[in-house]
């Protein structure tokens, strides 16, 4: 017969043991930290002349408006004090807590933190403490716009920083299953912590998905096509035919080389390449060369000629067509207009018609970027590009995370670093750590050049020994923007769109955000989208009067395409006799440099 005391002995023997793994893996998580390659510290923050702006207009503020900012902060003082005199009246009433009327927030989802004191205290106490930091942003005078935008951002990354769902003292799912595993669950979190941090070099990179439930090119990125053509800059993919016939003008996607091009190609249910193919067209698609530190004078010019221009020759000289359509996504959208710019200049008419999937051409409203597009940061990947020779991918994977922190920085972290849980199998999330470095040239140009200075939009960019503008663009294009996006809001495509010189534009905004906005498939009919033709007046006034459609937009833009793209001709098989088939899609520069 078991005895309380035996089962007593055995959870402290499991806690021991588990506590003894503790020391090994502290070994090695010093040994990973020992060989991080820390990114040019001006990165990690703003400098301090925002803050310094911030105090000063506080203080200034202070000396003009003493009470207001003194009513300001006896209202905190006042709701703190009250609210540690219920907490104490509640605990000495029975140790029930107080009444919490704090808004929900899918953090504090544990019951103990509206029915346990403590919890209780803790989180509306934090939420106090938030709300009065973004009352002293909010209510800051004589700040310029941006300064504001990047006061605002920062004070968040510190409210969201400061959650005490982030402390395992503080968590009560933490503490929870600590207990109820005898310490294990804090074993296989630490154990999480040092995998990640040895597989990013040293840098804490929190996984998002499970590395080992994917395979590029068997489980994803899986349809059927061939590489048919390499340069130094990008593979180009012809996709197998699925039908009989095609449309005589082939169709090529310029995929976004901040990742890789197999977002459009994940499951086979939801994707675009894919469903292309199946609609009846010939599909190539670029891949991108991750670049390394030899890529360093590698700059735009280069992606246009030995990216766009060649990809375009090539896949005219194997159709035997003089003209194709193109699809450009996010950054390489961007660079297709530039492209397109170019090509009106020389006279070159090879494309019938653009699609621009979450792309911009006019940064005058820097977004939620705002924050890192000021000369501090730029200054510091500037000197992060000249080291080494790349703006190393888990920058710029960072930098897109803390836009959402909660979401792909804490909650990821507090599921695996504090309950020990592995990470889920989404292929989704697998592609978005899929990241890649950005040559050094390129960086600079995009950043300063479009970023900043919006040249492109504004006077002309300088490339290729020509000045191109987005009024150069005159031939049909239709935008697909995605209402939630962060990365590349709407309204700012559709300013760029208004630009360019094209008679004949289509403007569309589909429900969701920079990806589930696009790989939205028809079989799902789970996200809408809203259409208006009349592209005249501004982004919210186009809303106002836009059209709202249930289902996916694939079927709408396929219907233009396919205005566009002549006759039905014989179904074409990958390459020719001048280009052989080189190897099976998805190619070799899709693929890790150590699976090559």
């Amino acid at each position: 017969m078991t005895t309380k005391e035996d089962v007593a002995g055995e959870n402290l023997e499991r806690l021991n043991a588990n506590l003894a793994k503790v020391e090994e893996l502290s070994k090695r998580l010093i040994a990973a930290m020992s060989s991080r390659k820390a990114a040019n510290p001006t990165l990690n923050g703003p400098d301090q002349e925002m803050f310094m702006n911030a105090a000063t207009s506080y203080w200034q503020e202070m000396a003009k408006n003493p009470a207001r900012l003194f009513e300001t902060q006896m209202e905190y003082w006042g709701k703190s004090v009250r609210h540690f005199l219920e907490a104490q009246q509640a605990m000495a009433q029975g140790m029930e807590a107080p009444e919490d009327s704090t808004p929900t927030d899918r953090r504090f989802s544990n019951p103990l933190w509206k029915t346990n004191p403590y919890f209780n205290y803790i989180k509306q106490q934090y939420m106090l403490n938030s709300e009065a930091l973004k009352n002293a942003v909010d209510n800051m005078p004589d700040l310029d716009k941006t300064e504001r935008r990047r006061l605002t951002y920062f004070t968040q990354q510190i409210v969201d920083l400061m959650s005490p769902t982030n402390f395992l003292g503080t968590n009560p799912d933490a503490l929870e299953k600590a207990i109820k595993t005898d310490g294990e669950s804090l074993v296989k979190g630490l154990e999480n912590l040092v995998a990640d941090i040895e597989a990013s070099g040293g840098e804490l990179l929190v996984r998002l998905s499970d590395v080992n439930a994917f395979k590029v090119g068997e489980n994803i990125g899986a349809t059927p096509g061939s590489v048919i053509y390499r340069n130094r800059m990008m593979e180009l993919i012809q996709y197998k035919p699925t039908t009989e016939e095609v449309h005589a003008t082939p169709l090529i996607i310029f995929p976004p080389w901040i990742n890789k091009f197999y977002i459009m190609d994940l499951k086979q249910e939801n994707s675009l390449i894919k469903w292309i193919t199946d609609q009846g067209y010939t599909l190539y698609v670029v891949s991108w060369v991750n670049p390394d530190e030899s890529y360093a004078d590698t700059g735009l010019e280069d992606y246009i000629q030995d990216g766009y221009l060649t990809a375009i020759r090539e896949v005219k000289a194997i159709t035997g067509q003089d003209q194709v359509n193109v699809i450009g996504y996010c950054i390489a959208g961007t660079t297709l207009s530039m492209t397109l710019a170019w090509m009106k200049h020389q006279g070159d008419n090879s494309v019938k018609s653009a699609t621009f999937f979450t792309a911009l051409t006019d940064f005058s409203d820097q977004g939620e970027f705002t924050p890192f597009l000021q000369d501090d940061f730029i200054d510091g990947i500037e000197k992060e590009v000249d080291e080494h020779g790349v703006l190393r991918s888990f920058i710029m994977s960072r930098t897109f995370s803390f836009l959402r922190s909660n979401d792909l920085v804490y909650g990821p972290a507090i599921r695996s670093y504090m309950l020990g849980e592995a990470p889920p199998a989404f292929d989704l999330l697998f592609w978005n750590g899929d990241s890649t470095n950005l040559p050094g040239k390129m960086t600079k140009q995009y950043l300063r050049k479009l970023c900043q200075a919006n040249e492109f939009a504004e006077g002309g960019i300088e490339l290729m020994d020509d000045r191109l503008q987005i009024a150069d663009v005159d031939i049909p294009v239709f935008f697909i923007a995605c209402e939630t996006d962060h990365i590349a809001a709407w309204k700012d495509s559709y300013r760029g769109a208004q630009k360019m010189g094209s008679s004949n534009k289509t403007f569309l905004v589909s429900e969701s955000g920079h990806i589930a906005g696009i790989v939205n498939p028809p079989s799902k009919k789970k996200y809408g989208h809203y259409t208006n033709t009349d592209m005249s007046g501004t982004p919210d006034e186009w809303m106002k009067g836009a059209k709202f459609h249930e289902g996916s937009w694939w079927p709408r833009w396929e219907s233009w395409l396919a205005k566009r793209s002549g006759k039905m001709v014989p179904a074409r098989e990958p390459g020719d006799s001048s280009h052989p088939v080189l190897c099976a899609a998805p190619g070799t520069y899709v693929l890790p440099r150590s699976t090559r």
